[in-house]
């Protein structure tokens, strides 16, 4: 797609505010690949992220005019795509069984090497986990939320958002793991 050279985030950002609907669907090209990136992370499947993908391009137009130019638009976006993950993720949250922390034992925290992990590979372990674990996983070692903020925005207490947080990583290294054996044909007793 040729673009003349006046295509720039400002003039794509003016034209949103002034409800252009080619500078609406231009924005929307440039960034809805790298936004549909962090939707994956935290919805289930690919439909589930498509779906949170346009909720939170819909948040994006209505609210484009609150843009104060804080910082770059595309964090302005990505922040609103996280949220409305969060949203999708309390309104599906009736299913969820959390566990706060002083219900689970002490387990130490074992790092785990992932340098040959391909990206694609992670993203689709982390879609694996429960919606739960996904979540806080995501909000904490991703986005840089606190165990608080986590709690704060999903309705649990800091000892649930570190549990979830520990078992995710948990379930993560086991699954890694068992990548590792199959990869090497290695089978640990």
């Amino acid at each position: 797609m040729n673009l003349d050279h006046t295509f720039t985030i400002e003039n794509l950002l003016e034209g949103c505010k002034r409800g252009d609907r080619k500078a609406q669907e231009n924005l929307y090209r440039t960034l809805a690949s790298r936004m549909l990136a962090v939707c994956q992370r935290y919805a289930k499947d690919n439909f589930e992220a498509e779906d949170m993908l346009q909720m939170g391009f819909v948040k994006v137009f209505r609210k484009i005019g609150e843009f104060r130019n804080e910082g770059s638009l595309e964090g302005w976006i990505r922040r609103i795509m996280v949220n409305t993950s969060i949203e999708v993720y309390r309104k599906n949250l009736r299913s969820l069984s959390i566990v706060d922390i002083d219900e689970v034992k002490e387990q130490p925290q074992n790092t785990f090497d992932m340098t040959g992990l391909e990206t694609k590979d992670l993203l689709k372990l982390i879609q694996q986990l429960s919606s739960g674990y996904r979540m806080v996983f995501n909000m904490y070692v991703i986005e840089g939320f606190s165990h608080r903020e986590i709690g704060e925005s999903l309705g649990i207490t800091e000892g649930a958002s570190k549990s979830q947080l520990s078992r995710a990583r948990a379930i993560l290294k086991e699954k890694i793991l068992k990548m590792e054996d199959l990869k090497y044909g290695t089978h640990l007793g």
